[in-house]
């Protein structure tokens, strides 16, 4: 990624946002020292540029990563610090507020219209397990291993989603031999059971990222937000009907816009589209 541009604000940050090309914005997780673990700071720059995503019109795709070795640990057992406007809270309360502090980045991840690739490089545990499964796209590196690592550490391994989530990526029971171990999944394992859906050595991983992203920006923007809405929503409707019903209407608004016709125009030409998500 010679070409990218890093917001200069602050190098030291302990998210870096990168744009490396128009439309995709990367945010990568910067706390190598302890293996991106996430601490209020970094889940605070995580909640604030993915509510200023969320409403940029220029970002077609976000791209999730960290920095150094690892993706993310999961929470920093070292000290997580409190979560914004608790000083006054009791023990209880606090300790409920950085717990919904981390849990509410799942929901967000799913609500912003950009669909969200992890690029995994290195371990995702716990938390960074969590991040990993709300994502849209999950592609790891060779270096790349999983775990549900609350349950080792004295918790229940259902925290930041990961009960609703990870059955419905990996299957039930899959999900609940690793939820009950514990143990960690290599990429190898990750691959064949479909929790990631891409392997890439080190070096290309982002790279492999960035070409994936390129495919997603070939389709109008708004077609793609509708299918990432419908997908996720989808997944909580108990009924098939229900969901035709949604993508019923979904089809009529998507091929009511002028994009559409732009989609349907450079087919018909054999060039790229111009979209101006309209």
């Amino acid at each position: 990624m010679s070409d990218e541009k890093v917001d200069k604000t602050n190098e030291n940050a302990v998210l870096l946002v990168e744009r490396p090309r128009p439309g995709v914005t990367v945010l990568r997780m910067n706390r190598p020292d302890r293996l991106n673990a996430m601490s209020a700071e970094l889940v605070q720059a995580l909640h604030d540029e993915l509510s200023r995503i969320a409403v940029d019109d220029e970002c077609r795709v976000v791209v999730l990563t960290g920095a150094g070795r690892g993706f993310c640990a999961g929470l920093d057992l070292a000290g997580y610090g409190t979560a914004p406007h608790t000083d006054s809270f009791g023990p209880t309360q606090k300790a409920f507020a950085v717990q919904k502090h981390i849990a509410t980045l799942i929901p967000k991840l799913r609500s912003i219209p950009q669909p969200v690739i992890a690029a995994v490089n290195g371990a995702a545990a716990g938390g960074g397990l969590a991040l990993v499964l709300g994502s849209d796209i999950r592609m790891a590196s060779t270096k790349a291993k999983f775990n549900v690592a609350f349950i080792r550490v004295g918790f229940s391994a259902c925290d930041i989603g990961t009960s609703w989530l990870l059955p419905r990526i990996v299957g039930a029971a899959r999900a609940q031999e690793m939820m009950l171990t514990g143990r960690i999944i290599d990429v190898d394992e990750a691959l064949r059971i479909g929790l990631v859906v891409e392997v890439h050595a080190p070096e290309d991983l982002e790279a492999a990222a960035m070409a994936k992203a390129d495919l997603i920006m070939a389709n109008t923007p708004f077609g793609v937000y509708l299918t990432k809405e419908a997908m996720w929503t989808a997944l909580e409707i108990p009924a098939m009907q229900s969901a035709i019903d949604l993508e019923n209407r979904q089809q009529i608004m998507s091929s009511h816009t002028e994009d559409a016709r732009e989609s349907m125009r450079a087919f018909l030409e054999k060039r790229p589209p111009r979209y101006e998500n309209r």
